[in-house]
């Protein structure tokens, strides 16, 4: 157990989660706080689901907290990162795992729609990065950064266009800020498969479903704490510190599949 407890606990980091209210960021922040980080679940709009993580978190004895940041905003980006640092230290383990996600056909996507999945899903991601950034390299410390994408930025997928452009673009700027922050700021990528939440509810027919499935390797949609291992692995330098600029799929096997 000492072993296992050396290679993977985040005791007294600061870890904070953007998105720590959806299904897959609030399991995440669960996990940090339960090994042994002081967790900020950063939340757009639901405060009360917010407030619910984090005192379930806090009655087991953990250290979590929530702040509400507007990640379309980059002054509130910016503030929200340094009120973390001052209420603890500075963070040292980030999260991105807010998104949108529309099913408007291609030839009916208009400016505002775009302008909006790509602010939240990208340039909201990078601004969010280069916050926590800025302050880990003025003060020489090292850190992780982990962004969540999604199975469709790397295959072309029906009714998400704008949301899989956005996910392919943070592909490609987990790699580039991984060759620009190394080596003592990593960052990764994991690349979720299907697991299914609010988010992508209203494109989940029975079909869309079945459908999916018989594309994944595992036959089945993925539960979020399947998404923990790997953020805890990422998370940790003792464990991962050795890995940066890699996109990691936790997909069931549906990026392995052809026909």
């Amino acid at each position: 157990m000492s072993y296992l407890h050396d290679l993977f606990n985040l005791d007294g980091k600061v870890a904070a989660v953007v998105g720590g209210t959806g299904a897959l960021g609030s399991a995440i922040a669960g996990s940090f706080a339960r090994a042994g980080a002081h967790t900020a679940v950063v939340y757009q709009g639901n405060q009360k689901k917010a407030r619910e993580i984090c005192d379930k978190l806090v009655s087991e004895g953990l250290e979590a907290r929530s702040w509400q940041m507007d990640v379309r905003n980059e002054d509130s980006i910016i503030r929200t990162i340094a009120d973390i640092g001052s209420q603890w230290d500075d963070v040292e383990i980030l999260v991105n795992a807010s998104g949108i996600n529309s099913a408007t056909p291609v030839m009916d996507i208009d400016a505002a729609e775009w302008d909006k999945i790509m602010d939240i899903n990208l340039k909201g991601v990078y601004w969010t990065n280069r916050a926590v950034a800025r302050t880990l390299i003025a003060k020489g410390k090292k850190g992780s950064i982990i962004n969540l994408t999604s199975v469709s930025s790397d295959i072309p997928l029906s009714q998400v266009f704008v949301y899989g452009m956005s996910k392919s673009s943070i592909n490609n700027m987990t790699r580039y800020l991984a060759r620009e922050w190394a080596p003592d700021i990593r960052v990764n990528a994991i690349m979720p498969g299907f697991f299914p939440g609010e988010q992508n509810r209203e494109i989940l027919s029975e079909e869309r479903k079945q459908s999916i499935i018989r594309h994944s390797a595992i036959k089945r949609y993925g539960d979020p704490d399947e998404l923990c291992g790997a953020a805890l692995w990422l998370a940790s330098h003792q464990a991962s510190s050795f890995v940066t600029g890699a996109i990691v799929p936790v997909d069931g096997g549906f990026t392995a599949m052809t026909i």
